[in-house]
């Protein structure tokens, strides 16, 4: 969820670690970098999501286009995921990812350093399964970056796949249906709201 040329608010007292929360690493310790407005997912957060999603997701394709800590797409693959693509652009941030990938053993993860937008739409059309998005908010909320990623991300998808999606505000069901999407389920915890999004039946 790093982008350097992006700038995001600064988290006041941001965790030096997190934990996945479930599956075979349950527990495992992910470091938090000193890198500026990086955000991991509360845990909180992860265990709604994944209360929505299904403890087992066994086989499932996974890309996370802003992974930062790698939070999101190791608890997919820690519940089984089949294939999880974690897209970080952040030079520190891909170091940790990678060597928590060796400390794991984690072999059906990836690690791709560039532009999450970018690596969606070089899967236009692949179907992947779920798709997570927690782009950088930056100072005016990055409304460009968060259209282009949930467009990019709509493309990638299954008809019946899923888009996790955590931003500053709620997203309304009109801006979404034009994007080709509706809200499932969706939260708020403290300033950031989430929502699992899905495809619109055609037409």
């Amino acid at each position: 969820m790093s982008r350097p040329s992006i700038p995001r608010r600064p988290t006041a007292n941001a965790p030096q670690e997190v934990r996945i929360i479930g599956g075979q690493w349950k527990r495992t310790p992910l470091p938090v970098a000193t890198v500026a407005g990086l955000r991991p997912t509360p845990a909180r957060v992860r265990e709604t999501l994944f209360n929505w999603l299904g403890q087992d997701m066994t086989g499932l394709r996974c890309l996370d286009a802003f992974a930062g800590t790698g939070a999101l797409g190791l608890e997919a693959a820690s519940r089984g995921a089949a294939e999880v693509v974690l897209v970080e652009n952040d030079p520190q941030l891909v170091r940790n990812l990678q060597a928590l990938k060796t400390r794991l053993k984690a072999e059906t993860v990836r690690i791709e350093r560039g532009d999450g937008v970018a690596a969606l739409q070089q899967r236009r059309g692949q179907g992947l399964d779920v798709v997570f998005l927690d782009p950088p908010f930056g100072d005016d909320g990055n409304p460009a970056l968060f259209e282009a990623a949930l467009k990019a991300a709509r493309q990638a998808l299954r008809e019946d796949g899923l888009i996790y999606l955590e931003a500053p505000r709620a997203w309304g069901e009109d801006e979404l249906a034009q994007l080709g999407l509706q809200i499932h389920r969706q939260g708020k915890a403290g300033l950031v709201s989430y929502h699992l999004l899905q495809p619109l039946p055609p037409q």
